[in-house]
């Protein structure tokens, strides 16, 4: 068998390669278990900027010196409980819709006009979850906001008693994230169409007299099995798929107060924002979820940078 000269393109982990369904990805809350009384917070990708920081790492070979690193800022409006959701044995047992909705959010999303039951009513449950909503219309980006299935942390009745104190009230994301904390970010991806194996793929081109073209595989598969296998790298849909990037460091949070204005493609951050060292996928005014990190790495943990500016 001759020596394979490149390794194999297109990870089969990720399958269908189709769009996503929903704009913000379900997660697996049960396996988050570090952070506040919530587990995640909605937010909107507002772009790239340089940080001038100051770094602060132990044992960094840039200790103390002021260096520039690639950042992304986020805007992140305050959310509001839209329902609680109890589950048993893994599937959602009831569900209870706050009281204290917005009048105009009947305009902008279907809220059920029966009244259920109330908090104290349900019974037999063993877990319990909250979808918020995001008040977008502090952003002037949207007016329809984004619902979101978070989890919280704590015992039941420690999740129960934070669900009450906050029913109609608005939760920032100071409440949620700290500064240096590493956090978790899932959503889409930029959308790229329809695109040929070539850069769906990443195979090379055939020589320049290759039969029936130029930019597609040699072979679609062997005579037997008689049919084309999913693994065969054939055009179709690129990009709008669900992607985590994991263990980014939070540089700076907190009130906007017009320090960002003018963001190309984006316009002004109104509400709070989150500054997170590194790159985020989708485009600006993607919706995103940040979560708190399923697997903290201590190589990025004990990074600490000191804000200067950005540019």
């Amino acid at each position: 068998m001759p020596t394979r000269k490149s390794p194999r393109k297109g990870s089969l982990q990720f399958w269908p390669r189709k769009r996503a369904a929903k704009f913000l990805p379900r997660v697996n809350w049960n396996a988050i278990d570090s952070g506040k009384n919530i587990k995640g917070f909605i937010c909107y990708k507002a772009g790239m900027a340089s940080a001038h920081v100051k770094d602060n790492s132990p044992d960094s070979m840039t200790k103390g010196r002021e260096i520039v690193v690639p950042a992304t800022i986020l805007e992140c409006p305050s959310m509001k409980i839209f329902s609680v959701r109890f589950y048993k044995n893994g599937k959602v047992a009831n569900e209870v819709l706050s009281e204290n909705l917005d009048k105009e959010l009947k305009r902008k999303l279907k809220v059920p006009k029966k009244k259920g039951k109330s908090l104290d009513e349900v019974k037999d449950y063993d877990d319990v979850r909250v979808i918020f909503y995001s008040v977008v219309k502090q952003t002037g980006l949207k007016k329809k906001p984004d619902l979101s299935e978070i989890g919280l942390n704590g015992s039941i009745e420690d999740k129960l008693k934070f669900i009450k104190e906050n029913l109609g009230k608005e939760i920032s994301v100071a409440d949620v994230f700290d500064k240096d904390q590493l956090v978790d970010l899932r959503g889409l991806t930029k959308g790229q169409g329809f695109q040929g194996p070539v850069k769906r793929f990443g195979i090379k081109l055939k020589a320049h007299k290759s039969e029936k073209g130029r930019r597609r595989p040699g072979s679609l598969g062997p005579w037997h099995p008689a049919r084309v296998t999913f693994r065969a790298p054939m055009a179709g849909q690129l990009g709008m798929f669900t992607r985590v990037v994991y263990n980014n460091k939070i540089i700076d949070l907190g009130k906007s107060e017009g320090k960002f204005s003018n963001i190309k493609n984006y316009g002004n951050i109104k509400t709070d924002y989150v500054i997170v060292k590194g790159s985020i996928q989708g485009p600006a005014k993607r919706q995103l979820l940040i979560t708190s990190p399923v697997r903290e790495t201590r190589k990025t943990k004990k990074k600490n940078y000191e804000l200067l500016g950005v540019r």
